[in-house]
């Protein structure tokens, strides 16, 4: 695949997806650039923002199998991954897997921090190898595989936040916040009249993994890999590079997984906009959702309202002097 081709084809999922979601173009953007360097995303916003209409229509899009799971305080670890089930033939009885719904290359794990921890760590091994195991037998999950998860933000009653072990294997995290004006009222012309969105099928599978097989050539110069390693040196507070910011606030700095997560992230947006080399620019403009769920903060944070946002923000400009 050239890279012509590569930003054509970002450029027609966005565009087929645009035809059903209104506005939102930074979040989808960020989910195309999941799916092209085969990551998962934890995707925030509080209801009717269209969270699960826009994952529901990219899978479309993208001609991938769609499956949706909503989390609730009852589900148990065998409703996602499948179980063992008895069956009987001609007088003989033997044991049959039965796949669950995780058995699909999109998955949309709606609500995930309303199930219990042992629910959510039953996707831990599927996002992390791509495979289930169920009663000492191993599955292979269909490829690609991408786990799309929501989150309400307003609701914390009777909720189980993710662990950090958890989170940190989220690509990006994404938040969604109320449409404009000017959006509104196209949300709700197209809503409430005739209008019935007709969006196409522009790429399969196999051209999600070529794209992504592309993205990793993407060089990066020496400066900017010692940008990413000073940014995410940057973010932990036992660190001498880090500001008065990050030592006053932040308990736990990135891992690694964020400096990988920057570096892909900055690889997807440079071919996206016609480049075939990673600026700067690139890394910080992906810097956000890659690093928010990977830093912890502390409780004096908390009590003054600082956001894991302003303080990678902070680090930015720090960083970049």
């Amino acid at each position: 695949m050239t890279p012509e081709k590569f930003a054509e084809n970002f450029h027609l999922i966005r565009q087929e997806v645009g035809k059903i979601l209104v506005g939102q173009e930074d979040v989808l953007n960020s989910l195309i650039v999941c799916l092209i360097a085969r990551g998962h995303a934890l995707v925030e916003g509080v209801p009717g923002l269209g969270k699960t209409l826009m994952i529901k229509s990219l899978a479309q899009v993208v001609d991938l199998s769609f499956s949706r799971i909503q989390f609730t305080p009852d589900l148990m670890p065998a409703d996602i991954t499948g179980t063992m089930v008895l069956e009987e033939e001609l007088g003989r009885r033997s044991f049959r897997f039965q796949e669950g719904p995780v058995f699909a290359n999109v998955i949309l794990a709606d609500e995930i921090n309303r199930a219990t921890p042992k629910t959510q760590s039953a996707l831990l091994e599927a996002m992390q190898e791509g495979q289930v195991t169920v009663a000492r037998q191993t599955h292979m999950l269909p490829q690609p595989f991408f786990v799309f998860a929501t989150q309400n933000p307003i609701e914390m009653e009777g909720t189980y936040p993710l662990p950090e072990a958890q989170l940190d294997r989220f690509f990006l995290k994404i938040l969604i916040d109320y449409p404009s004006d000017v959006e509104m009222t196209e949300v709700l012309s197209r809503t409430t009249g005739t209008y019935e969105p007709n969006p196409r099928k522009v790429v399969e599978g196999k051209d999600l993994l070529d794209m992504a097989a592309l993205a990793r050539e993407v060089p990066i110069s020496r400066p900017v890999y010692e940008f990413v390693i000073n940014l995410i040196e940057a973010t932990r507070p036992q660190n001498n590079k880090s500001g008065e910011t990050v030592r006053r606030y932040v308990r736990y700095g990135s891992s690694p997984r964020g400096a990988q997560a920057l570096v892909l992230a900055a690889k997807v947006r440079a071919l996206e906009r016609g480049r075939f080399n990673v600026s700067l620019e690139d890394v910080q403009a992906v810097a956000l959702p890659a690093l928010r769920h990977r830093i912890l903060l502390n409780f004096e944070a908390q009590a003054e309202g600082i956001s894991p946002d302003a303080v990678i923000e902070d680090v930015l400009k720090r960083t970049a002097r």
